[in-house]
């Protein structure tokens, strides 16, 4: 199986979330629970990393961590490990605890924090529908709901040493205010569908403005494992659908539009056969070769096919 892709630089900030293998619980009590947070505390203090933001569920959990040096992949594999040798030692088990490796995505903190936070701690309340609202009598819930670091953000916890504040700053200067309005902006998400930050995921790997994009697809460059390989070819791939989509949609000849698809877009002519209702694939290569045909003896015709092979010449396949 081929390995995520791990972008790491100094001061990276990231959104880690692991999965428990077979959708098992990984936290059967508080024990547990606390187990897991004595343990990342460790990792914080050991590899220097700096933690903004988490929340505990009972079969994954969700970080949001920065890594002044740029460690993030050291740093998780002793953490999961870790947790993971004394889970089992505690439940006398044994074998893996979270399902493959955990995901990482690039944020752009500037942007997205606050969305980002209020997603991330609405976790034990929101429902599994994108589309659905919070029931305003699930309030009580999240107030009492102990392992994230929801308390620390709305004022009703004192922020320990190994939880960074700094993120309360995006909702005001002093922290009085901050907790008052981070309460606020919470309690308003409430009665409403809650806006997933993933919906914005570039590339499946950021979340966040052109410049950390381009800084990403820089430091891709230079890899040249087999996942980075396949995800470049994937975007191509994207891009290339991307471009056929809107030189479709500028076009009103229904035989050009199946003939930027074929010749451009390189779909498989029995695919095409079918979702036109042509019998067999032949018709959609007759009317790609008569067009074809047809551009020999028409200047006008042979000089928009040739723009239209230009216009794709720039996209990676």
């Amino acid at each position: 199986m081929a390995r995520p892709i791990r972008i790491q630089f100094e001061g990276a900030y990231y959104h880690l979330t692991a999965r428990s293998n077979e959708r098992k619980s990984i936290f059967y009590s508080d024990r547990d629970r606390q187990l897991f947070l004595d343990t990342l505390e460790q990792m914080l203090r050991q590899f220097g990393v700096i933690l903004h933001c988490y929340c505990l569920m009972p079969n994954h959990y969700h970080l949001v961590v920065q890594t002044p040096r740029a460690n993030l992949s050291r740093a998780m594999a002793w953490f999961q490990s870790t947790y993971t040798n004394r889970y089992n030692r505690r439940h006398k088990r044994s074998g893996h605890l979270f399902q493959g490796r955990y995901k990482a995505h690039l944020v752009d903190a500037d942007e997205y924090a606050c969305q980002l936070i209020r997603y991330i701690h609405l976790n034990p309340v929101r429902g599994r529908g994108k589309d659905r609202a919070i029931a305003s009598e699930k309030k009580e819930r999240l107030e009492g709901y102990r392992w994230s670091s929801h308390p620390y953000y709305s004022g009703k916890k004192v922020i320990p040493e190994w939880l960074n504040s700094d993120w309360l700053s995006y909702w005001a200067k002093t922290p009085r205010k901050a907790h008052k309005y981070y309460r606020k902006d919470i309690l308003s998400m409430f009665e409403k569908p809650v806006e997933s930050p993933w919906d914005q995921i570039r590339g499946g790997l950021v979340l966040g403005t052109e410049p950390l994009w381009e800084k990403v697809q820089q430091l891709l460059e230079g890899k040249k494992g087999k996942h980075e390989i396949k995800w470049k070819e994937y975007q191509g791939r994207k891009a290339l659908q991307a471009r056929i989509k809107v030189l479709i949609e500028k076009q009103n000849n229904a035989k050009v539009q199946m003939w930027i698809r074929v010749r451009l877009g390189g779909e498989r002519i029995a695919d095409l056969a079918q979702e036109q209702g042509y019998r067999h694939r032949t018709g959609v290569f007759r009317v790609v070769d008569r067009l074809e045909r047809a551009a020999e003896r028409n200047p006008e015709l042979r000089n928009k096919l040739n723009a239209l092979r230009r216009e794709m010449s720039t996209v990676t396949r």
